[in-house]
């Protein structure tokens, strides 16, 4: 089979398909943009649903379904293609409805960063044939310096996350009355659950545990050797790789130190520079699996000295990775915060942690204003409440901003210091807000 007879088939495949058996997402695309769609997120995050659910408005606007055109390029018979091989997509897409102009078709690409160079096949698409293309894509470079340059400013991103709490629930066909004695106990027991298994779309679809993890498993491996070692040509070996990873990975909810790391592996006597595992960390980053978190100040140059938190892309993935022994749901807790806070994000919004003589988990600024503090802990006692409270307070002076908050399983209550009222909030509430 020839590759005009691949893509073909793979969009008639899509074409039998339709419309397409979706949940509904938190992230909506716009239908009648005249502009370039793009889709980002984390491999097997939901990205190619939330296209689907895009074509699906289509046809309920009143499109037909040979104006769809999607292709998706995660596929091994597209493994090798090069750019200049991708005017075959509309070569193939004329010889099936020749009747049908290209300007009035809606082109859905799906992981066409797999492709080197496909900026200047999108771009060209755009301005001489269809005004309507949605690309998706598991790497933050998708809209870099270098290839926002290309596409000249066109694109508009929409980031995707796996599922958040609500989304959950939606796919594990629970609904409960939120206020209802019943429906927050049965939302604290769903939620525990979601602290062990994450929100990979997949895995809440899945009843079996150990099929579960093994899924989870699988999906670190792809990113593992797929958009790390194969994509940046990675010459190390992967269980090199792979320990970094884990490493990271098991440090989550503190500062990393890659230097500390570097001197681990160096100890173990395998020799590798202290700027490869730097390279290493911002291609993780890169392909949505961490996510940087740096330390609060109001000096620049600190900012960029100081070691940073990573989060990762779903907890659920790094209990299956490291299979703690022991429960492990506070930092479970800490993670899924992050994810929430990351997506509420404004462009001109960021996220850091304040650290002095107390910690202070998050602090998320709105443009130039620090907006609100939140401190993550599973549960407030008599041993640890005025430790978090006081990292709250000494953060709060130094931020200059009194909305503080305390995200926990399901206590709630009012603490007041120091003129300032501290929120008590259970996990299930702040993730409904």
């Amino acid at each position: 089979m020839d590759l005009r007879q691949i893509f073909q088939s793979l969009i008639a495949l899509h074409h039998r398909e339709l419309p397409y058996r979706s949940f509904p997402r938190l992230v909506s695309l716009p239908i009648d943009r005249e502009e370039i769609i793009t889709v980002t997120g984390v491999r097997r995050c939901g990205k190619s649903s939330i296209l689907g659910l895009a074509a699906n408005a289509l046809l309920e606007s009143g499109i037909h379904k040979e104006q769809i055109l999607m292709v998706n390029f995660d596929d091994e018979r597209l493994y090798s293609i090069k750019a200049d091989q991708l005017d075959e997509v509309l070569q193939a897409y004329r010889e099936m409805f020749p009747q049908q102009m290209l300007q009035d078709v809606y082109m859905f690409f799906d992981e066409i960063q797999l492709v080197e160079g496909w900026e200047y096949f999108v771009m060209r698409v755009y301005k001489h044939y269809c005004k309507h293309i949605f690309i998706t894509g598991s790497t933050s470079k998708m809209l870099s310096q270098e290839i926002n340059s290309v596409l000249r400013g066109w694109p508009m991103e929409f980031r995707v996350q796996p599922l958040n709490f609500e989304e959950y629930m939606t796919f594990r066909g629970v609904s409960v009355d939120k206020y209802s004695e019943e429906g927050q106990t049965l939302r604290k027991t769903i939620f525990k659950e979601y602290c062990e298994l994450g929100g990979f779309p997949k895995i809440a679809l899945i009843a079996e545990r150990s099929e579960q993890v093994g899924q989870l498993q699988n999906y670190f491996n792809a990113m593992l050797f797929r958009d790390l070692i194969e994509h940046y040509d990675i010459k190390s070996s992967a269980n090199i790789v792979r320990y970094f990873l884990k490493r990271v990975m098991d440090n989550l909810t503190k500062p990393t130190s890659i230097n500390g790391i570097y001197n681990d592996i160096k100890s173990q006597g395998y020799k590798l520079s202290k700027n490869t595992l730097y390279d290493w960390i911002e291609y993780a980053c890169n392909v949505f699996l961490f996510y940087p978190v740096p330390r609060y100040t109001k000096s620049l140059i600190q900012e960029t000295s100081l070691q940073p938190k990573y989060y990762l892309c779903d907890h659920g993935m790094r209990n299956a990775v490291l299979l703690p022994q022991s429960e492990d749901y506070g930092k479970s807790l800490e993670n899924i915060v992050f994810q929430w806070l990351n997506g509420s994000l404004a462009a001109d919004d960021r996220v850091f942690y304040y650290k002095g003589a107390g910690e202070c988990d998050f602090v998320l600024q709105r443009g130039t204003e620090v907006a609100q503090l939140v401190q993550v802990c599973w549960s407030l006692s008599a041993e640890n409440e005025a430790r978090e409270v006081n990292g709250l307070l000494e953060a709060a002076q130094a931020a200059g901003c009194n909305n503080c908050m305390i995200v926990t399983f399901e206590q709630s209550k009012i603490i007041r210091k120091e003129d300032i009222e501290i929120k008590v909030v259970p996990a299930f509430q702040f993730l409904s807000n």
